[in-house]
């Protein structure tokens, strides 16, 4: 169940996540603080490095992690793993029970055994809390075992068991079957991210006010490696070597500043418009020979809105390579196939309120909102040099989605707005560059099918439950498409500074299984309702690219 702060009057705080947002920033602008100061740091290494990433032009030149830190880093301490995983839940049910006094908070013995007599249901919290700022959660839980010497998937067992931790013991609510899935999975590619990022932005070679600064950015960036430092020392600890896990990878990095408008497709009179800010870094070789350790290559990108309605946060997308290994390697082809971990997170709200209509057929004011935490498939990353003008790269990705929250036009309890279910995803991008321009292109298509198998009877008697509503389901029964197509051009200005014009149409439409409308035009009912909501948004943009 949700883990924000409930005031009096029922609404909900988002201060958490608030608070991840401002992490993920943090974590792009000290990856491109760490960059520069790298950039120096290997100016002795060979310059055919480059040939090695495929004319990726990364932030910093390429370093191998020294065995040193290699060694010091995997050596484990379970005990105080386990410990701070137990604190943080212990911290934080403190801070809501006896600052916030969160009804949920007030547990005891009873309440625990009622959680272990009931078990599990489907809760009700926003999408963005359980989609988004409970992986945030679980990502903490992830790095207590990552920073006590734990590989990626030793430490998603302390994700778990935070999380579950959390659920029985920690409420005084039902435990939550969405958050036991999206807490430890979502929880694991973020956490991921942040730990790898946290390492780029420490030396321990550095002493003074670059030493605080590297200390205080990292400690920000991954909470947890922060806490650990600072209980062993080594957040003042001088050494020889940088005390890098992973030295430094090849890094991508752009930052865009500019406006966006969005409209609704169907209604070009339903507009709105405001600042946009977006974040892409790419981390590590995307065409390894082989892979084996989990997130060696991922990619992240982050969107933001300054527009009036719209959710500060629109847009989170992860995707981190499991295992590769490259199938082609030729000069003018290169492919690798591998396996890989998703996770989307796509938000918006109203652009314009409707009147309430008794129109079945007329689409939720909110066009769509989606959240994957817990996705993997495979995937197929290309690139093609057919003329030294031309240059093309490619993804294409089918995933397996095992726990989505996709907007119903329908049901409504408590802040929740959206049906649970699972699915597939498939996703393609190409990028067309041409080197000897300014000129670089890009379209890109992801469509998610989800469907909600534990829909609720709309013709049961609800007047004995409390709410009057249904409890435990995953929604209503039906079946979800969310299509997203972008395409985008760029003009490069200067050697780093490009500017760029795109638009993407978004798409939703819902199958609602057991749902009987008449329909005018052919005047007669049918049984089955589908709804759609269609919107557009078109960008200008800066981008400084790194």
């Amino acid at each position: 169940m949700s883990v924000s702060f409930t005031f009096a009057d029922g609404t909900l705080h988002n201060s958490k996540m608030i608070k991840a947002i401002t992490l993920l920033l943090t974590l792009a602008f000290t990856m491109i603080c760490t960059a520069q100061t790298t950039r120096q740091e290997s100016a002795h290494d060979s310059i055919d490095i480059l040939d090695k990433i495929h004319n990726r032009h990364p932030a910093s030149l390429p370093q191998a992690p020294d065995p040193a830190d290699i060694a010091r880093l995997r050596t484990k301490h379970l005990w105080r793993a386990t410990a701070e995983t137990a604190g943080m839940n212990i911290g934080l049910w403190a801070f809501d029970r006896y600052v916030q006094k969160g009804h949920y908070a007030y547990i005891s013995w009873n309440t625990i055994k009622e959680n272990f007599r009931h078990g599990f249901e489907w809760d009700n919290d926003h999408l963005g809390t359980n989609m988004f700022a409970h992986p945030y959660n679980g990502s903490i839980f992830f790095n207590a075992g990552r920073s006590n010497g734990y590989n990626f998937w030793a430490s998603e067992l302390f994700a778990i068991g935070g999380s579950a931790m959390w659920e029985m013991f920690m409420e005084c609510e039902y435990p939550s079957t969405n958050d036991i899935i999206a807490t430890p999975i979502g929880g694991a590619a973020i956490g991921e991210v942040l730990y790898r990022t946290s390492d780029l932005i420490l030396n321990d070679r550095t002493t003074g006010e670059e030493r605080f600064g590297r200390e205080l950015a990292a400690f920000v960036v991954n909470p947890m490696r922060g806490v650990t430092r600072l209980i062993t020392g080594d957040m003042w600890r001088h050494r020889s070597t940088s005390g890098r896990m992973f030295g430094i990878p090849p890094i991508y990095v752009e930052i865009g500043l500019g406006g966006r408008i969005l409209a609704f497709h169907d209604d070009q009179s339903a507009s709105t418009s405001g600042g946009t800010a977006e974040v892409y870094i790419e981390y590590g070789d995307r065409y390894a020979h082989t892979c084996k350790a989990p997130y060696d290559y991922f990619s992240f990108y982050l969107q933001l809105n300054a527009i009036k309605k719209q959710p500060l946060l629109s847009r989170v997308e992860i995707i981190g390579r499991l295992l590769s290994c490259e199938v082609v390697d030729k000069s003018k082809l290169k492919v690798s196939a591998g396996l890989y971990q998703h996770f989307d997170y796509f938000d918006s709200d109203t652009i314009v309120r409707h009147e309430m209509s008794v129109d079945p057929l007329r689409p939720c004011a909110v066009p769509y909102k989606l959240g994957t935490p817990a996705s993997v498939g495979g995937g197929l990353m290309f690139q093609s040099t057919p003329t030294p003008g031309i240059r093309l790269d490619g993804v294409l990705h089918a995933n397996g989605v095992l726990l989505a929250g996709i907007l119903t036009d329908f049901y409504r309890d408590y802040n929740r707005d959206y049906n649970w279910g699972s699915g597939f995803s498939i996703k393609a991008g190409l990028n067309l560059r041409l080197p000897k321009t300014r000129w670089a292109f890009s379209i890109a298509n992801q469509v998610y099918r989800l469907y909600t198998w534990q829909g609720y009877d709309r013709n049961a008697d609800w007047s004995l439950t409390p709410s009057g509503k249904p409890v435990n389901v995953q929604g209503d029964s039906s079946k979800a498409t969310f299509n997203h197509f972008e395409a985008v051009v760029r003009y490069r200005l200067f050697n780093h500074l490009h500017v760029s014009a795109g638009v993407d149409f978004y798409r939703r439409f819902t199958h609602y299984d057991d749902i009987d409308a008449y329909i005018p035009e052919i005047q007669c009912h049918v049984h089955g309702l589908g709804i759609k909501s269609n919107q557009v948004g078109v960008h200008l943009m800066f981008t400084y690219k790194i």
